[in-house]
Protein backbone atom coordinates (compact mmCIF):
# COMPACT_ATOMS: atom_id res chain seq x y z
CA UNK A 1 0.00 0.00 0.00
CA UNK A 2 2.73 2.25 0.67
CA UNK A 3 4.22 2.08 -2.65
CA UNK A 4 0.74 3.13 -4.19
CA UNK A 5 0.49 6.04 -2.16
CA UNK A 6 3.97 6.99 -2.64
CA UNK A 7 3.43 6.66 -6.92
CA UNK A 8 0.13 8.84 -5.75
CA UNK A 9 1.73 11.44 -4.30
CA UNK A 10 4.58 11.56 -6.85
CA UNK A 11 2.32 12.08 -9.77
CA UNK A 12 0.08 14.66 -8.28
CA UNK A 13 3.57 16.48 -7.85
CA UNK A 14 4.64 16.30 -10.67
CA UNK A 15 1.48 17.39 -12.19
CA UNK A 16 0.94 20.16 -10.01
CA UNK A 17 4.86 21.55 -10.43
CA UNK A 18 5.00 21.93 -6.79
CA UNK A 19 9.21 21.91 -6.85
CA UNK A 20 8.29 25.38 -9.26
CA UNK A 21 5.43 27.12 -7.64
CA UNK A 22 6.53 30.51 -9.05
CA UNK A 23 3.46 32.18 -6.73
CA UNK A 24 5.35 31.18 -2.98
CA UNK A 25 8.94 31.19 -4.72
CA UNK A 26 8.43 34.98 -5.48
CA UNK A 27 6.92 35.94 -1.89
CA UNK A 28 8.45 33.21 0.59
CA UNK A 29 12.24 32.79 1.50
CA UNK A 30 13.07 29.15 1.12
CA UNK A 31 14.15 28.92 5.38
CA UNK A 32 10.66 30.50 6.67
CA UNK A 33 8.99 28.20 8.98
CA UNK A 34 5.29 29.01 9.63
CA UNK A 35 2.44 26.59 11.30
CA UNK A 36 -0.73 25.75 9.08
CA UNK A 37 -3.65 23.65 10.48
CA UNK A 38 -6.49 21.87 8.29
CA UNK A 39 -10.00 22.07 9.89
CA UNK A 40 -12.71 20.47 8.82
CA UNK A 41 -15.48 22.59 7.74
CA UNK A 42 -18.51 19.68 8.16
CA UNK A 43 -19.21 16.40 10.01
CA UNK A 44 -17.39 13.74 8.58
CA UNK A 45 -15.48 10.41 8.08
CA UNK A 46 -11.79 11.28 7.83
CA UNK A 47 -9.65 9.19 5.12
CA UNK A 48 -6.06 9.95 3.79
CA UNK A 49 -4.17 11.19 6.68
CA UNK A 50 -0.95 8.72 5.87
CA UNK A 51 -1.43 10.58 2.68
CA UNK A 52 -1.54 13.98 3.42
CA UNK A 53 1.43 13.32 5.91
CA UNK A 54 3.26 11.42 3.47
CA UNK A 55 3.05 14.78 0.75
CA UNK A 56 4.25 17.42 2.94
CA UNK A 57 7.38 15.11 4.50
CA UNK A 58 8.10 14.81 1.15
CA UNK A 59 8.31 19.00 0.81
CA UNK A 60 10.04 19.07 3.81
CA UNK A 61 11.58 16.07 5.49
CA UNK A 62 11.17 18.16 9.12
CA UNK A 63 8.03 18.56 8.79
CA UNK A 64 6.55 19.02 12.60
CA UNK A 65 3.05 16.96 11.98
CA UNK A 66 0.18 16.08 15.00
CA UNK A 67 -2.87 14.44 13.67
CA UNK A 68 -5.53 15.16 16.01
CA UNK A 69 -7.86 11.86 14.26
CA UNK A 70 -7.84 9.09 12.70
CA UNK A 71 -8.80 7.60 9.64
CA UNK A 72 -12.04 6.11 10.00
CA UNK A 73 -12.76 8.13 12.63
CA UNK A 74 -15.51 11.14 12.43
CA UNK A 75 -14.85 14.30 13.12
CA UNK A 76 -16.97 17.81 13.62
CA UNK A 77 -17.44 20.75 11.75
CA UNK A 78 -15.01 23.38 12.26
CA UNK A 79 -12.50 20.60 14.38
CA UNK A 80 -8.81 20.67 13.56
CA UNK A 81 -7.81 17.57 12.14
CA UNK A 82 -4.47 17.74 11.57
CA UNK A 83 -1.40 20.29 12.38
CA UNK A 84 2.12 21.05 10.78
CA UNK A 85 5.40 22.96 11.48
CA UNK A 86 7.34 23.44 8.69
CA UNK A 87 8.64 24.79 5.84
CA UNK A 88 6.07 27.52 4.54
CA UNK A 89 7.17 27.00 0.88
CA UNK A 90 6.01 23.04 1.53
CA UNK A 91 3.27 24.07 3.56
CA UNK A 92 1.50 26.46 0.71
CA UNK A 93 3.01 24.13 -2.43
CA UNK A 94 1.75 20.87 -1.15
CA UNK A 95 -1.66 22.19 -0.09
CA UNK A 96 -4.04 21.95 -2.76
CA UNK A 97 -2.65 17.96 -3.67
CA UNK A 98 -3.07 17.20 -0.01
CA UNK A 99 -6.83 18.94 0.43
CA UNK A 100 -7.38 16.92 -2.80
CA UNK A 101 -6.74 13.56 -1.63
CA UNK A 102 -7.96 14.29 1.54
CA UNK A 103 -11.58 16.04 0.59
CA UNK A 104 -12.45 13.12 -2.28
CA UNK A 105 -11.29 10.35 0.35
CA UNK A 106 -13.11 11.58 2.96
CA UNK A 107 -16.09 11.73 0.54
CA UNK A 108 -16.07 8.06 -0.09
CA UNK A 109 -15.55 6.98 3.75
CA UNK A 110 -18.63 9.68 4.93
CA UNK A 111 -20.69 8.21 1.98
CA UNK A 112 -19.82 4.54 2.52
CA UNK A 113 -20.62 5.33 6.68
CA UNK A 114 -24.01 6.55 5.48
CA UNK A 115 -25.08 3.49 4.32
CA UNK A 116 -23.48 1.06 6.42
CA UNK A 117 -25.08 3.09 9.65
CA UNK A 118 -28.22 2.75 7.43
CA UNK A 119 -27.83 -1.43 8.21
CA UNK A 120 -25.77 -1.56 10.83
CA UNK A 121 -28.21 -3.86 12.93
CA UNK A 122 -28.72 -5.98 10.04
CA UNK A 123 -26.25 -9.47 8.88
CA UNK A 124 -25.40 -7.34 5.36
CA UNK A 125 -22.28 -6.19 4.08
CA UNK A 126 -22.13 -3.15 2.09
CA UNK A 127 -19.54 -3.43 -0.83
CA UNK A 128 -18.01 -1.43 -3.57
CA UNK A 129 -17.56 -1.62 -7.26
CA UNK A 130 -14.59 -1.10 -9.51
CA UNK A 131 -16.37 2.10 -11.06
CA UNK A 132 -13.01 4.16 -9.42
CA UNK A 133 -11.08 6.64 -10.90
CA UNK A 134 -8.14 5.02 -13.08
CA UNK A 135 -4.90 5.00 -11.00
CA UNK A 136 -6.71 5.83 -7.57
CA UNK A 137 -8.51 2.10 -7.17
CA UNK A 138 -6.06 1.01 -3.95
CA UNK A 139 -6.83 4.92 -2.27
CA UNK A 140 -10.57 4.60 -3.02
CA UNK A 141 -10.99 1.18 -1.57
CA UNK A 142 -8.84 1.99 1.12
CA UNK A 143 -11.50 4.64 1.74
CA UNK A 144 -14.35 2.43 1.48
CA UNK A 145 -13.20 0.44 3.93
CA UNK A 146 -12.64 3.31 6.40
CA UNK A 147 -16.25 3.99 6.02
CA UNK A 148 -17.07 0.61 7.12
CA UNK A 149 -17.77 -0.83 3.79
CA UNK A 150 -16.48 -4.24 2.66
CA UNK A 151 -14.17 -4.14 -0.82
CA UNK A 152 -15.05 -5.88 -3.96
CA UNK A 153 -12.90 -7.35 -6.15
CA UNK A 154 -9.57 -5.38 -7.12
CA UNK A 155 -9.07 -6.30 -10.83
CA UNK A 156 -10.73 -8.61 -13.27
CA UNK A 157 -7.80 -11.49 -12.26
CA UNK A 158 -9.17 -11.52 -8.73
CA UNK A 159 -12.44 -13.73 -9.42
CA UNK A 160 -14.87 -14.85 -12.14
CA UNK A 161 -18.10 -12.17 -12.68
CA UNK A 162 -19.83 -13.35 -15.39
CA UNK A 163 -22.15 -10.93 -16.66
CA UNK A 164 -24.77 -10.14 -19.82
CA UNK A 165 -22.27 -9.20 -22.72
CA UNK A 166 -19.68 -12.48 -21.54
CA UNK A 167 -22.88 -14.27 -22.22
CA UNK A 168 -23.85 -12.78 -25.94
CA UNK A 169 -19.96 -13.00 -26.51
CA UNK A 170 -19.87 -16.77 -25.01
CA UNK A 171 -21.98 -18.38 -27.30
CA UNK A 172 -25.65 -18.03 -28.89
CA UNK A 173 -28.73 -19.16 -26.84
CA UNK A 174 -25.90 -19.98 -24.00
CA UNK A 175 -27.39 -19.86 -20.52
CA UNK A 176 -26.08 -18.54 -17.51
CA UNK A 177 -26.33 -22.26 -15.95
CA UNK A 178 -24.22 -23.41 -19.19
CA UNK A 179 -21.33 -20.42 -18.75
CA UNK A 180 -20.74 -21.18 -14.84
CA UNK A 181 -20.49 -25.20 -15.89
CA UNK A 182 -18.19 -23.98 -18.75
CA UNK A 183 -15.80 -21.43 -16.30
CA UNK A 184 -15.97 -24.03 -13.59
CA UNK A 185 -14.18 -26.52 -15.93
CA UNK A 186 -11.20 -23.80 -16.48
CA UNK A 187 -10.88 -22.24 -13.14
CA UNK A 188 -10.64 -22.73 -9.51
CA UNK A 189 -11.71 -18.79 -8.36
CA UNK A 190 -15.20 -17.57 -6.86
CA UNK A 191 -17.53 -18.11 -9.22
CA UNK A 192 -20.10 -14.69 -9.30
CA UNK A 193 -22.74 -14.87 -12.24
CA UNK A 194 -25.23 -11.70 -12.43
CA UNK A 195 -28.67 -12.03 -13.32
CA UNK A 196 -32.04 -9.66 -13.87
CA UNK A 197 -34.57 -12.43 -14.03
CA UNK A 198 -36.11 -15.16 -11.63
CA UNK A 199 -35.65 -17.79 -14.65
CA UNK A 200 -31.97 -16.67 -14.77
CA UNK A 201 -31.82 -17.26 -11.12
CA UNK A 202 -33.35 -20.54 -11.18
CA UNK A 203 -30.78 -21.44 -13.87
CA UNK A 204 -27.60 -20.26 -12.39
CA UNK A 205 -28.52 -22.16 -9.18
CA UNK A 206 -28.34 -25.16 -10.70
CA UNK A 207 -24.65 -24.65 -11.88
CA UNK A 208 -23.59 -23.78 -7.99
CA UNK A 209 -22.31 -20.50 -8.63
CA UNK A 210 -20.35 -18.94 -5.11
CA UNK A 211 -21.93 -15.74 -5.64
CA UNK A 212 -25.00 -14.82 -7.64
CA UNK A 213 -25.54 -10.58 -8.27
CA UNK A 214 -29.35 -9.81 -8.38
CA UNK A 215 -28.99 -7.21 -10.77
CA UNK A 216 -31.32 -4.12 -10.58
CA UNK A 217 -34.42 -6.69 -8.86
CA UNK A 218 -37.23 -5.16 -7.06
CA UNK A 219 -37.79 -5.79 -3.15
CA UNK A 220 -40.57 -8.77 -3.68
CA UNK A 221 -38.26 -10.16 -6.66
CA UNK A 222 -35.13 -9.95 -4.19
CA UNK A 223 -37.37 -11.71 -1.17
CA UNK A 224 -38.36 -14.11 -3.76
CA UNK A 225 -34.69 -14.71 -4.94
CA UNK A 226 -34.10 -14.88 -0.81
CA UNK A 227 -36.80 -17.39 0.01
CA UNK A 228 -36.23 -20.13 -2.96
CA UNK A 229 -32.80 -19.89 -2.58
CA UNK A 230 -33.00 -21.68 1.09
CA UNK A 231 -35.67 -23.81 0.25
CA UNK A 232 -33.51 -25.24 -2.47
CA UNK A 233 -30.80 -25.35 0.12
CA UNK A 234 -28.38 -23.30 -1.47
CA UNK A 235 -25.03 -22.20 -0.20
CA UNK A 236 -24.52 -19.62 -2.26
CA UNK A 237 -24.02 -15.74 -1.19
CA UNK A 238 -26.66 -13.41 -3.10
CA UNK A 239 -26.22 -9.78 -3.16
CA UNK A 240 -28.28 -7.04 -4.36
CA UNK A 241 -26.50 -4.42 -7.19
CA UNK A 242 -28.34 -1.46 -9.07
CA UNK A 243 -30.30 1.73 -8.25
CA UNK A 244 -29.40 1.42 -4.44
CA UNK A 245 -29.74 4.17 -2.35
CA UNK A 246 -29.77 5.68 1.31
CA UNK A 247 -33.19 5.78 0.83
CA UNK A 248 -33.97 2.17 -0.44
CA UNK A 249 -30.80 0.22 1.19
CA UNK A 250 -32.46 -0.92 4.45
CA UNK A 251 -35.68 -2.46 2.39
CA UNK A 252 -33.10 -4.15 0.39
CA UNK A 253 -30.97 -5.34 2.91
CA UNK A 254 -34.21 -6.59 5.07
CA UNK A 255 -34.83 -8.80 2.10
CA UNK A 256 -32.29 -11.03 3.50
CA UNK A 257 -29.59 -10.63 0.75
CA UNK A 258 -25.87 -11.14 2.07
CA UNK A 259 -24.63 -8.29 0.41
CA UNK A 260 -25.03 -4.58 -1.21
CA UNK A 261 -22.44 -3.63 -3.69
CA UNK A 262 -23.39 -0.13 -4.70
CA UNK A 263 -21.31 2.09 -7.78
CA UNK A 264 -22.41 5.38 -5.95
CA UNK A 265 -19.64 4.75 -3.50
CA UNK A 266 -16.94 5.38 -5.08
CA UNK A 267 -17.99 7.19 -8.54
CA UNK A 268 -20.30 9.80 -7.21
CA UNK A 269 -19.17 11.09 -3.71
CA UNK A 270 -19.62 14.44 -2.60
CA UNK A 271 -15.79 15.57 -1.40
CA UNK A 272 -15.51 16.71 2.31
CA UNK A 273 -14.32 20.42 2.64
CA UNK A 274 -11.57 21.27 4.31
CA UNK A 275 -9.44 23.98 4.86
CA UNK A 276 -5.69 24.98 5.12
CA UNK A 277 -5.55 27.49 8.11
CA UNK A 278 -2.03 29.50 7.84
CA UNK A 279 -0.49 31.53 11.39
CA UNK A 280 1.77 33.71 11.56
CA UNK A 281 5.58 33.07 10.18
CA UNK A 282 7.40 32.11 12.76
CA UNK A 283 10.86 32.71 11.26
Amino acid sequence: MRAVINKAIQQALQEDHSDRDVTTHCLVSEDQISKATIISRETCMVCGLEIITAIFRRLDKKMKITCHAQDGEEVLKNQKVISFEGKTRALLSGERVALNFFSYLSGIATLTNRFVDKVSDLPVKIMDTRKTIPGLRALVKMAVRCGGGVNHRFNLNEMVIIKDNHLLAYEKDATVRDAIRHVRRQTKKLIVVEVDTFAQFKQALEADPDIVLLDNMSIPQLKKAVQYCKRQKKTCLLEASGGINLHNVRHIALTGVDRISIGALTHSPRAIDFSMEFGEALC
